[in-house]
């Protein structure tokens, strides 16, 4: 394959701080300016700030092998670093003063010393990417934090699998069911952990059977339709709510994964299930709970639950800088910074519970709910928690790993997010942390992962969401 010249932009460290060493043999060119962007990313507290800071670590050590401005290699069969200072104009009413267009300017010049090489400018950037075609630049995205090749490689959490109408009876029946894995593989079908399967009969499409896969050597699980087992009025209303139920009341799965269109549910769900299991919500209950799991009893005559098997509290958040601004702009205790920015929960939380505005208020001052901003959670061990992190779809990978690993045990973490609304510059719908964590954790028994299909706020919504 041909050498390539690349010029990186100041998007691609912001994204991967140690995309310097996946690039082979080929060379590689640092505008001045961008050395400038990343300095002014350094003190953020997120993972941009960390790859920035990390970007300027990595340059600081290779500066001490070599002359950035005169180039060094960076390694046995690798390419060549530099620091690029040369520039040309833009043609047209291109301003040398816009950043970008001053990075596009040390492109052309590497492209003009280099005529008989491909130049391509590398950048996460939509519009540069624009600028740099409409120039006459070679330009392309990058891709080397991307999971998947496109969304509808997604792992959705559910198959369908044809099986004999025999053993659909045997089913439901109650006779113990499995899966070969030779049944499945003929099918062109691969099943995981906690994955959601059909039956639908060889001979009859309407003959079918709802179970969830373990394992081929384990029989298929049986669902709970939780119709009369939960006590907050909150039920599934459709075949995904139902199996996010099944893994969000499940104390051996400590990792749920839910993506769906806005109004699917699957953050009301979240909330109900986080709710029906915490022992802090269970003494607001007038009755003893009907809920089928032996792991989770509440005993309200005498004032006691079975606190080592249930959740001591539940923690919620999403990430905020989709806001254009931090927390620490807003007037307040952290409470009530964060109270305008967890309106949708605070929505949710009133249409379970009945319309007290200071329903909300009152959770937090009694310890049931607690509101953690993602900004403060690394350094953090969480246990006995259910944690709950909605609008997921903004995070990076480098933050949901930051989230996961701050799980403590007896805590169950919930991320849930519409990977078609993505407000991170620096995330897309195959590359964001949501999308990273379902991938990543489909082989595990730890985890589970649904994807909602239909819209369940009105209908009103799920039309805007397909028509818009």
């Amino acid at each position: 394959m041909a050498k390539k010249n690349y010029v990186i932009d100041t998007s691609v460290f912001l994204t991967d701080s140690s995309c310097l060493f996946k690039f082979g043999n080929n060379d590689l060119f640092i505008a001045h300016k961008v050395l400038e962007e990343i300095d002014k990313h350094k003190k953020r507290q997120d993972s941009v700030g960390f790859h920035a800071r990390h970007t300027i670590k990595v340059l600081d050590e290779l500066r001490e092998k070599g002359s950035l401005s005169k180039g060094l290699r960076l390694g046995k069969g690798m390419g060549i670093l530099k620091v690029e200072e040369a520039s040309r104009p833009l043609p047209g009413s291109l301003s040398m003063r816009v950043p970008d267009h001053q990075i596009l300017g040390v492109a052309l010049a590497v492209q003009e010393a280099y005529p008989k090489r491909k130049t391509v400018v590398l950048s996460r950037d939509i519009n540069m990417r624009v600028i740099a075609d409409s120039v006459g630049m070679l330009t392309q995205d990058y891709n080397s934090s991307q999971v998947v090749e496109n969304t509808d490689k997604i792992y959705s959490g559910q198959a369908s699998i044809l099986v004999d109408d025999e053993l659909i009876d045997q089913f439901y029946a109650g006779e113990d069911i499995y899966l070969p894995h030779e049944l499945v593989a003929a099918q062109n079908t691969k099943l995981y952990p906690n994955m959601f399967v059909m039956l639908v009969s060889s001979s009859s499409e309407k003959k079918t059977a709802l179970c969830k896969f373990n394992s081929h050597n384990n029989p298929v699980e049986r669902l709970v339709d939780f119709k009369n087992e939960l006590q907050w009025g909150v039920h599934p209303r459709n075949k995904e709510q139902k199996f996010a139920f099944n893994l969000l009341m499940d104390p051996d799965i400590h990792l749920v994964t839910l993506i769906g269109q806005a109004g699917s549910g699957k953050t009301l769900c979240a909330i109900a299930a986080g709710m029906e299991q915490s022992v802090s919500f269970g003494t607001m209950f007038s009755k003893k709970s009907s809920n089928m799991f032996d792991k989770i009893k509440y005993d309200l005559d005498q004032s006691s639950h079975h606190e080592e098997d249930l959740y001591r509290k539940l923690v919620v958040s999403r990430p905020i800088q989709p806001m254009g601004r931090d927390i620490g702009f807003l007037p307040g205790s952290m409470e009530e910074k964060m109270l305008p920015w967890l309106k949708p929960i605070q929505d949710n939380i009133q249409f379970i519970m009945g319309n007290d505005k200071t329903m909300l208020q009152n959770m937090m001052e009694s310890g049931s709910i607690e509101l953690e901003a993602l900004t403060y959670i690394r350094g953090r061990s969480i246990s006995n928690a259910f944690i709950i992190v909605d609008e997921a779809q903004n995070l990076t990978a480098l933050e949901v790993k930051t989230i996961i690993t701050r799980a403590g045990e007896g805590t169950k973490i919930v991320l849930t997010g519409d990977i078609e609304q993505i407000d991170n510059v620096y995330t897309n719908e195959t590359s964001n942390g949501l999308t990273y964590a379902i991938e990543k954790f489909k082989h595990s028994p730890l985890a589970g992962h649904v994807s909602f299909k239909k819209g369940e706020r009105s209908k009103l919504a799920t039309a805007a969401a397909k028509i818009l």
